[in-house]
């Protein structure tokens, strides 16, 4: 272990004393390999969702549970972790170490994808979904231990900075993922789709998880430093039975969905209400009397919590709905796409978020002024070569994805006027992706799919400035933070198929029900200015700080 690795953000009174820590390159180069496989599972469920529709001839909001339950691993995973670590005292994750946590994470996935093998054997929606909720499992943990530690890699002023180079490679995966999978379940992509077989699935997760087991050996031989903290476990009982309410709440909510007749939409909303409602409510209580309360006495940390629920869950669900919409008879084409021609879109889509990560993540390199100017402009460019090759050799026709290269164009300004400060790139984006999504919802054919679309390329940097600016200052409760923050991707598991029950309104449908993503962005837009406000009043004013090392 290298004991010159910072665990946490700084302090009022450090701020000022804390030497730049240089970046361990070494060992975030291993560990993003982890990331990529992130994102080549989340990526693919855009292509198993439609299938399972077909297939088991699901509503929009049902084959939305996929996601549901993928997402909801995240926030039950990070939940048994922290309760547990209360429980016993100590924090687990900080005991075992950084390291370890990815393991136990992999292995966890590794069970998950087996498990999908005789689910799809036994034809059944619900084991599937079991499947996937511990493959997601897996993902927590890993999650949990990665994002903290790739912060912990250097100065955490710039961990944004290394969490945009660790969600360009997560990308990667993003774009090939979809191609990949359409490739194994229709035998091709683009083109006459073949009738899925229950082969074509065994086959698949058989390679997921085995990559997923040898990815987990080569971390445990791998010279990654422990990532361990020896720093007190503080205890935050109260902001556990907050936490523990609100997953009784949604399990109840849950419940009365799948054994009654009552409506999805009116649940989806009380769930929604219920998540803002004790984040706030845990807060105000810390402010009056801290004890117990841990973290969550942080306004930070909770307007940070509810930016990655909005976050995650506007992200997952401009996908997840996407393939339904270009089936839609009328939006794209007059007869509505196949599901083995959708995966271009798909691709470009998460390719998207893997343009800006990439172009996020030239801070990490030592450039000059100039040299980082040229690079924000080439970067973006040959990110999205990378995509149209990729589609170009799997056999889809990219004619029509050329055209999208204006609309990066726009984001390269965006990303320059953020000037790699958190707050303004959040802000900015923010308020960009709200204007996209209101013209795509205005449009339709090609033009609506590359508004839609740049939804991606908004995304693809918003993760690191939320969750560097939700931790900022939280010292010793930095790892609590963490974890809390992980928990919020629940947002992908209730804001996707929110937006689905509307899209199964006829007097709304899919395309209209793009409003719900609008929505989400214009909060995330409000939320950049109260996280500025909040952190400026503790003396911490990142914008400032990194803006004043240029």
């Amino acid at each position: 272990m290298e004991s010159n690795i910072f665990l946490g953000e700084p302090t009022e009174a450090t701020i000022g004393k804390i030497q730049p820590i240089k970046t361990n390159t070494g060992a975030l180069a291993t560990l993003v390999i982890v990331f990529f496989f992130w994102g080549f599972i989340a990526a693919s469920n855009s292509i198993f969702i439609p299938f399972c529709r077909t297939h088991f001839q699901l509503t929009q909001f049902e084959s939305q549970l996929i996601g549901s339950a993928f997402y909801g691993a995240y926030f039950i995973g990070s939940l048994i972790l922290y309760l547990v670590s209360s429980i016993v005292k100590y924090d687990i994750l900080n005991k075992i170490g950084y390291k370890k946590g990815i393991i136990y994470g992999l292995f966890i996935s590794v069970i998950g994808a087996l498990a999908i093998i005789p689910s799809a054997n036994a034809n059944s929606f619900p084991l599937i979904l079991v499947s996937f909720f511990i493959v997601a499992l897996g993902f927590s943990l890993q999650q949990t231990a990665a994002q903290p530690f790739a912060i912990a890699l250097g100065d955490p002023a710039t961990g944004s900075h290394r969490l945009n180079f660790a969600g360009g490679i997560n990308s990667l995966g993003t774009t090939l993922g979809p191609i990949i999978v359409s490739f194994f379940l229709f035998g091709g992509v683009g083109s006459e789709p073949k009738e899925v077989t229950v082969t074509n699935i065994n086959n698949l997760y058989l390679i997921v998880a085995s990559v997923f087991a040898a990815v987990a050996l080569f971390f445990a031989f791998s010279k990654l430093p422990d990532g361990k903290n020896d720093a007190k476990f503080e205890g935050s009982m109260k902001a556990a039975f907050s936490l523990i309410a609100m997953t009784v709440i949604l399990g109840i909510l849950i419940t009365i969905g799948q054994l009654t007749t009552a409506g999805k939409l009116p649940l989806l909303v009380i769930a929604f209400l219920a998540v803002i409602s004790i984040l706030f409510y845990s807060n105000n209580s810390a402010i009056k009397n801290n004890s117990g309360w841990g973290a969550m006495r942080y306004p930070q940390l909770i307007f940070g919590m509810l930016g990655i629920f909005l976050y995650v869950g506007v992200e997952v669900t401009i996908d997840n709905n996407f393939g339904a919409l270009l089936k839609t008879p009328g939006y794209i084409t007059q007869s509505g796409l196949l599901d083995s021609q959708i995966s271009k879109y798909i691709s470009l889509y998460w390719g998207s978020l893997m343009i800006g990560r990439w172009t996020g993540a030239i801070s990490v390199f030592n450039l000059s002024k100039t040299g980082k100017r040229i690079a924000t402009i080439v970067v973006p460019y040959i990110a999205f070569a990378v995509i149209l090759f990729v589609n170009k050799l799997y056999g889809n026709d990219i004619t029509d994805l050329l055209p999208y290269a204006g609309v990066i164009a726009i984001a390269i300004i965006a990303f320059f006027f953020g000037q790699e400060k958190p707050v303004k790139t959040l802000l900015t984006l923010a308020l960009l992706a709200t204007f996209a999504m209101l013209f795509g919802v205005m449009t339709k054919g090609i033009v609506s799919v590359y508004a839609f679309m740049a939804g991606g390329l908004c995304c693809s940097i918003m993760w690191p400035c939320i969750f560097s600016l939700g931790v900022a200052g939280l010292g010793k409760y930095t790892s609590q933070g963490s974890a809390f923050l992980i928990m919020m991707i629940l947002g992908g598991a209730v804001i996707p198929p929110f937006q689905g029950a509307i899209g199964d309104t006829p007097s709304v449908g899919m395309h209209e029900s793009y409003l719900v993503a609008a929505a989400c962005f214009a909060c995330l837009a409000f939320l950049a200015l109260k996280l500025r406000s909040v952190l400026k009043a503790q003396g911490l004013d990142f914008d400032t700080q990194i803006g004043g090392g240029h």
